[in-house]
């Protein structure tokens, strides 16, 4: 099997974009994973916590504590669409179930490889 200088470079590239995006089991894509960390680098966005439970939405000190939270969120939520950006990437999840996504990488992997074969020029 050869390919061409420019097929052998397609091939390499969605192989590198394959890996990277391969999900784990139970766990986010390394490429995900660096977009997480690129959003917020330094960690100092903040998050949305998630709602309390029964029992602790009667205890006023853990609902003044998440209110503190969403107001922090809100804030830098609202605080231009830039950031609005940066939060939604900090806390983003692979797009489909992970069977779903690994079925979908093997396909353009392979629709990749066949057109960098196709392009060699070969008799």
């Amino acid at each position: 099997m050869t390919f061409s200088r420019r097929g052998a470079w397609a091939v390499f590239l969605s192989a590198l974009l394959i890996v990277t995006a391969w999900p784990p089991e139970n766990d986010r894509s390394l490429l995900l994973k660096l977009v997480n960390w690129a959003a917020d680098p330094m960690d100092a966005l903040p998050f949305l916590p998630p709602q309390l439970d029964f029992g602790l939405s009667d205890d006023p000190q853990a609902v003044e504590m998440r209110d503190e939270l969403v107001h922090r969120y809100d804030v830098a939520y609202n605080s231009g669409a830039f950031n609005r950006w940066r939060l939604t990437l900090k806390t983003a999840q692979d797009p489909f179930n992970h069977a779903t996504e690994r079925q979908l990488l093997l396909v353009c992997g392979v629709i990749v490889t066949f057109i960098a074969m196709k392009k060699t020029g070969r008799p």
